[in-house]
């Protein structure tokens, strides 16, 4: 009977987290959902390797990941398109990876994107907190980012035979992305809060798991508020576009503070937050009122 895998941590690259979809239910307890960023790429990445979509995989900013198996193991690669080689020998994206014992994974630096997922058949088997294998870099909640040295257990678990090797997706680029919202709850707050659809935005370098913070040229107007009366410390979801003072939006993305004491213009819609996840500083961000709120004004 051959031994457990692992994973050995050569390198981490800039930051390396391990994530799952989170642990929800927490909310009363002031415990974030967190979980990964790209929810639609963790997933894909999963059902190349047929563990359960809920496995935990490796969430890679930008790439530069190295990893040393102990014993075969299967895996694949998906999100940011970071070159992919194994012992040297450049594999594909978002397809089947059989790296042997002793052989190297290693991650170049993505050209676009902001995200890389890596899924291992088996899952990334570390102990759960709450419930959940996810780092929450907020609450420094969770397994700890990746460091060289570890070694990451791979689980035995197999939910179904792998029955595809490669994913026709679309490649993750920097062309503007458009994400729909819905307005409120405090749209009230602002003067003319439909200055949000005005434009472009830009993506800054302040941005990480907690939120996307965001810019725009003079050429457009910022978002200003009606008064400066202070706003009691309210609940916050995934995706709602917080602006303080600045008139600067910041969107929450996956380690949201679960409270907050600005007012909240808009949310973005579910499934548009899985790219804006992908955004990286410099890449323009536009928004588009929700379809359904369209037809109701």
């Amino acid at each position: 009977m051959s031994a457990q895998p692992h994973l050995r941590v050569i390198s981490g690259g800039p930051l390396s987290t391990i994530q799952d979809l989170g642990r929800p239910g927490w909310f009363c307890a002031g415990v974030g959902v967190s979980g990964a960023a790209d929810r639609r790429s963790h997933a894909l990445a999963n059902r190349l390797v047929g563990n359960r979509v809920d496995a935990a995989t490796i969430e890679c900013l930008l790439g530069g990941l190295d990893l040393c198996a102990t014993e075969r193991v299967i895996l694949a690669v998906t999100g940011a398109p970071a070159p992919i080689t194994v012992d040297d020998t450049p594999t594909g994206h978002s397809t089947l990876v059989v790296v042997e014992r002793g052989q190297r994974l290693r991650l170049g630096m993505a050209p676009a994107g902001l995200r890389v997922y890596v899924a291992v058949r088996g899952g990334i088997d570390v102990d759960p907190v709450l419930g959940s294998r996810s780092r929450d870099t907020l609450s420094e909640l969770g397994p700890e980012p990746l460091r060289v040295g570890m070694e990451l257990p791979v689980g035995a678990e197999r939910y179904r035979d792998i029955v595809v090797d490669v994913a026709p997706v679309a490649a993750i680029d920097t062309a503007p992305i458009t994400a729909r919202v819905t307005f409120g709850p405090r749209d009230d707050w602002f003067t003319a809060p439909h200055e949000l659809l005005t434009g472009w935005w830009e993506v800054t370098d302040s941005t990480n798991r907690i939120g996307a913070r965001l810019h725009r040229p003079a050429d457009f107007p910022a978002l200003s508020r009606r008064d400066d009366d202070e706003l009691p410390t309210e609940g916050i979801p995934i995706g709602a576009i917080q602006v303080p003072p600045s008139g600067e939006p910041v969107v929450f993305l996956a380690d949201h503070p679960i409270t907050g004491g600005y007012p909240v213009v808009a949310t973005v819609v579910d499934r548009d937050l899985d790219a804006l996840a992908q955004a990286r500083p410099g890449q323009r961000i536009m928004f588009r009122a929700n379809a359904s709120e369209v037809a109701l004004t």
